[in-house]
């Protein structure tokens, strides 16, 4: 069982209107920006929840899809081949001081779900606002990796492999956005900023993706019946993924003005959670072999362990509770048969096996849509 963290998707954004601010000079450029707003105000209704669409109109209009975040995740890939193609057309024309003032004009605010206090008022969530056509080119790409998480999380119970490409799929656009999109913007970004539009945090999320595409896979090989080493390199593999998310955390601070402490514990739990499994395996294998005193020693260690943790969130409290069962019930096991026969003493915690990881996941890279239109403005 994979812990939720669903904070990504839920970003909000105001109404942006394009032909309202960019002034075209010919009927072809103004007819694009129109479908700019078009296919940005469907997704933009969905994601605040305004939309006064039926759900019977929604499947129809999506061809016969009924999943929200299928219908969401469509409506973004028909919106964001005409942005990254308006961005490329309005970067090109940067030093233009009547494109920087449109573009201003667009007043382009999105929420920030990851951040702490500074992401929220008391009359709801904050808008943090950058005007950056860049800036929405970021948040739309982040949205779309959020949502092909969800995807994943959605279709983890009837399909396991699409669940893991979905997840690597995930990987890759957060990666895309980390290495190509967010970078040029960094520098231009306003001290007041979520850290969704920071490129370390695009790349945290990448990682994170990653650790959840493995550990997916291990419920494959899980399956499979593959044997008990393997599945705790491949659960230790996920814990460092997960550790190289944290350490960006750490290292990336000074990028955003703070961060949710939720992101914090999801990442933590996790982590404690996949190395609790990965010496689960271990100590099943030297049951194997009767050295029930090594056995003992990690099952105490990883008991500890996994009962000092407080899962915050009542969706991450059923796979706690199911692994200190599975812990109790292995350790109560191998103590009986240990003080019957073996009468093995345990080990140091210093003394005990060192765990190995192995990571096997990579990302599956995004393939940008290639559109080139032009846009002719009056300048």
């Amino acid at each position: 069982m994979l812990l939720r963290y669903q904070e990504p998707v839920k970003l909000k954004t105001k109404r942006v209107v394009y032909e309202e601010n960019y002034y075209a000079r010919d009927s072809g450029t103004l007819e694009q920006l129109k479908e700019l707003s078009t296919k940005r105000q469907a997704f933009e209704e969905s994601i605040n929840g305004s939309s006064k669409i039926t759900p019977a109109i929604a499947r129809e209009m999506a061809g016969g899809i009924t999943s929200p975040i299928l219908q969401d995740l469509q409506k973004l890939e028909r919106y964001l081949p005409l942005l990254e193609n308006l961005v490329k057309c309005v970067e090109e024309k940067k030093n233009n001081p009547k494109i920087v003032q449109w573009t201003t004009d667009l007043a382009i605010r999105w929420t920030s779900p990851l951040s702490g206090s500074s992401g929220k008022l008391f009359t709801g969530p904050k808008y943090f606002r950058v005007d950056d056509l860049r800036y929405e080119l970021g948040m739309t790409f982040f949205l779309y990796g959020a949502l092909q998480r969800e995807l994943a999380m959605e279709v983890l119970s009837t399909d396991i492999v699409e669940a893991g490409a979905l997840f690597r799929r995930a990987s890759g656009i957060f990666k895309h956005l980390a290495e190509n999109v967010l970078p040029p913007l960094q520098p231009f970004l306003p001290p007041d900023r979520g850290p969704e539009a920071t490129a370390s945090m695009a790349a945290v999320m990448s990682t994170i993706c990653l650790a959840e595409a493995q550990a997916v896979t291990i419920l494959k090989a899980e399956e499979k019946g593959t044997s008990g080493s393997l599945l705790a390199k491949l659960h230790y593999g996920v814990v460092q993924f997960l550790e190289e998310a944290s350490l960006l955390l750490r290292t990336s601070a000074a990028d955003w003005t703070d961060v949710s402490d939720k992101l914090r514990k999801f990442i933590g739990v996790c982590s404690v959670l996949h190395e609790s499994r990965s010496q689960r395996y271990i100590a099943a294998e030297y049951t194997k072999v009767e050295s029930f005193g090594v056995a003992i020693g990690i099952l105490r260690y990883s008991l500890s362990r996994v009962q000092s943790v407080r899962p915050s969130e009542e969706v991450w409290k059923l796979p706690f509770r199911q692994e200190l069962d599975t812990l109790r019930n292995m350790l109560r096991k191998a103590d009986h048969e240990n003080e019957f026969i073996w009468r093995e003493k345990p080990p140091r915690v210093d003394e005990l096996p060192a765990l190995e990881g192995k990571q096997i996941v990579q990302p599956i890279a995004y393939q940008p849509f290639g559109l080139d239109r032009e846009f002719i403005f009056v300048t």
